[in-house]
């Protein structure tokens, strides 16, 4: 499977952690599809035992809007479903890390939609099912409804953010932002930060320069440089030299699962 063998060469070229979405091999569209995900695992694990694998808990929240006279019912393209729904291949194949947004956000004319008491309940199954929720987060009332879910007891300690950067009518991807957002975090946070498109590596090395971690990948910029398409090796490959560069260095898979303290699946 394609997004197997991008997974891998990625943690070859230095990635501990695989981010993984499915696509439904026939339309090719974005998929919450328990088998494709049992499947994708199973080819990843039968070729490496070590990779931290991080499945997406985000599919499932978008809406797309009728007109202004009739908004309702949304139109072709909202995959718009409850908690148990987005969280069934995560429950059932219970990986080491999953994602988990915490707020709602415009994406354009359609909308990415959540509410504290399905986050509530997300959180709680993440943590009887002993999967470390990536608290993903666009914007500072994010962190805010993530403190709330932490303070509550239904995220284990320490927390692991990932501060999103770039996306249209979030947070942008800028210093001052990157910054605000790290200061707003709980002081035992573990924190990444990314930047989308042509914002993926200063805001990697931004994330390094405020003591944070990186991401880099296909699913927030697609490109090497101008006019260059790129894969997910190169794009860690080229974070890999300039985090290096600035004197700091890549923890291993087997590192990261310590300093997580993740327990490896079987």
């Amino acid at each position: 499977m394609e997004i197997a063998d991008s997974a891998l060469e990625a943690y070859e070229a230095g990635a501990a952690i695989v981010h993984l979405h499915v696509r439904d091999p026939e339309t090719r569209l974005g998929s919450r599809d328990v088998g494709l995900y049992r499947e994708l695992e199973t080819i990843i694990r039968e070729r490496n035992k070590d990779v931290i694998i991080n499945l997406t808990g985000g599919m499932g929240g978008e809406i797309l809007f009728g007109s202004e006279q009739s908004p309702l019912p949304p139109t072709a393209g909202t995959d718009f479903v409850g908690p148990k729904e987005r969280m069934e291949h995560i429950l059932e194949l219970k990986p080491e890390i999953a994602s988990l947004d915490t707020g709602s956000l415009n994406f354009d004319d359609s909308l990415y939609a959540t509410t504290p008491t399905w986050l509530r309940a997300m959180s709680e199954s993440y943590k009887e099912a002993s999967v470390l929720p990536e608290i993903e987060v666009f914007e500072l009332g994010h962190i805010e409804l993530a403190k709330q879910l932490i303070k509550e007891g239904r995220i284990a300690q320490p927390p692991l953010f990932q501060l999103c950067l770039g996306i249209k009518y979030g947070a942008p991807a800028t210093p001052h932002a990157m910054m605000a957002m790290r200061n707003a975090l709980p002081s035992n946070a573990i924190w990444a930060g990314f930047g989308l498109g042509a914002m993926q590596l200063p805001m990697a090395a931004q994330a390094v320069l405020l003591g944070g971690n990186i991401r880099v990948g296909l699913e927030d910029n697609l490109y090497l440089e101008r006019g260059v398409l790129a894969t997910n090796a190169q794009l860690v490959t080229k974070a890999r030299q300039i985090v290096e560069a600035m004197g700091a260095r890549i923890r291993s898979a087997s590192e990261t699962r310590t300093w997580l303290n993740l327990k490896p699946r079987t």
